[in-house]
């Protein structure tokens, strides 16, 4: 409990709160303390000026009366220090404190604030020297003392001290009432995180409400999770593809081997037409071994690639012709057009190959009496081979998905020709893209740069 989110992410906040009041209450007395005495100092000092002019109206008549004094000052604040013994200006009873209570050497003319101590009392006091004849015959001395300043500061305290024992219980109801709206889809989160970890992928994840950045963090997460169920049913759907793809060949293989050996058949054309199907199938089986090594060279970045002056007319002519029999075999408008040419400095084996799987997906995916086309064109620098067929088309959700691995869109095949072939594209410094529409088929092309790509 006390090392949940749910408990620690309010009792931090909290704790916060509390340090951050405790500081402004320090620092709010601190300067209250300050602004008090720098005040009280101030009204000394005037009131000392007042003295020195009432001593000064009526210093012809001998000794100053007491009662004017302090009715200038108000209450029992005035005291006088004596500089010679005896000397005394008050006709009236005023303190006398002794000489030792004023340093007169470091005093000067005008009024000056110091700390005093009188009576086992502190006070914050204002001197003011008194001259007869030039000669200093005393310090009227005008002093509050620190209780009274005390007091102002202390009832601050008491007055911040209300208004956090009311304002504080509020925050912290405050902070567990956030606190929980976040920390409650982030343990959504966390139980989804842990249903993912044990291969489960339909998880409930918290819905709006949570916060702007936990929606996103939501939303990624769910997404990240549909991504990984796609991945686990397209890895599985590989390895049943690939058993699959890898049975069949090897099963013919095996059974004309067999055949061979065990003398079921004896003349030379049936075995000439076997080792003709053991050769074929070995070509397959070497081609699909050759696919799954390529993408895993490829993701790993471990691909070599020649450099060779290849003829892009040439290369064209090459796989046109390659599947010109099965287009004729499946009644297909097959067309090469030769608009233009170039010579690349390229790995021409890899391009050969990125077309081958280009004509061999639109043929496959044309029917009967349909229409296919390869085209070479150059210009701006680049070099670009389209192949256009009049197939189902693909649909605008599944044309980025028909680029990643293991996806077939009709169940067969391994799924990686137009992976192995984008990724090609991709190293050899150019790009393969896709136009569709459903029902109107589709046009591929793969655009590579005249100069070489070091």
């Amino acid at each position: 409990m006390l090392r949940s989110l749910r408990f620690r992410l309010p009792a931090l906040f909290l704790l916060g709160i509390v340090l951050a009041v405790v500081v402004a209450a320090l620092i709010a007395v601190r300067f209250f303390q300050d602004y008090t005495r720098t005040r009280a100092a101030h009204e000394l000092r005037a009131e000392s000026a007042g003295i020195v002019q009432l001593y000064a109206q009526e210093a012809g008549v001998g000794d100053v009366p007491v009662g004017s004094l302090r009715r200038a000052i108000g209450g029992d604040r005035l005291f006088w220090v004596p500089a010679v013994p005896g000397a005394s200006l008050f006709a009236g009873r005023v303190p006398v404190l002794p000489r030792s209570a004023v340093d007169f050497a470091a005093l000067g003319t005008g009024p000056r604030t110091i700390d005093l101590s009188a009576g086992g009392k502190g006070y914050l006091a204002v001197v003011q020297v008194v001259d007869l004849a030039g000669i200093p015959t005393g310090a009227i001395v005008v002093a509050k003392p620190d209780s009274a300043l005390t007091s102002r500061w202390l009832q601050l305290l008491w007055e911040l001290a209300i208004a956090f024992g009311i304002g504080i219980p509020v925050a912290g109801l405050l902070v567990v009432y956030f606190s929980r709206r976040v920390a409650r889809p982030l343990e959504s989160l966390t139980a989804a995180a842990d249903e993912v970890a044990a291969g489960r992928y339909d998880v409930e994840l918290p819905g709006p409400g949570g916060g702007s950045e936990i929606e996103r963090l939501a939303a990624r997460f769910g997404e990240m999770a549909a991504k990984l169920a796609e991945s686990e049913e397209l890895s599985r759907h590989f390895l049943m593809s690939v058993s699959h793809e890898l049975r069949t060949p090897l099963t013919a293989i095996r059974g004309h081997v067999a055949a061979l050996r065990e003398g079921v058949i004896d003349d030379e054309e049936s075995q000439r037409r076997s080792l003709d199907v053991v050769a074929e199938e070995a070509v397959r089986l070497e081609r699909l071994v050759g696919d799954v090594l390529d993408l895993a060279k490829l993701d790993a970045r471990r691909f070599a690639l020649l450099r060779e002056e290849v003829d892009m007319r040439v290369l064209c002519e090459r796989a046109y012709t390659a599947f010109a029999a099965e287009a004729r075999a499946r009644e297909l408008d097959y067309e090469l057009s030769l608009d233009g040419g170039a010579v690349l400095v390229t790995d021409g084996d890899r391009v050969l190959q990125i077309v081958s799987n280009l004509l061999g997906n639109a043929i496959h995916w044309t029917p009967a009496g349909g229409r296919v086309e390869l085209e070479l064109t150059a210009g701006d620098g680049t070099v670009s081979v389209a192949v256009s067929d009049t197939g189902p088309g693909i649909a605008k959700e599944e044309r980025e998905r028909i680029f990643r691995p293991f996806w077939s869109g009709d169940g067969g095949g391994t799924g990686l020709g137009l992976t192995i072939a984008s990724e090609l594209a991709t190293a050899l410094g150019g790009r393969l893209a896709v136009e569709s529409e459903p029902g109107r088929g589709s046009r591929f092309v793969l655009v590579l740069p005249v100069e070489p790509v070091l």
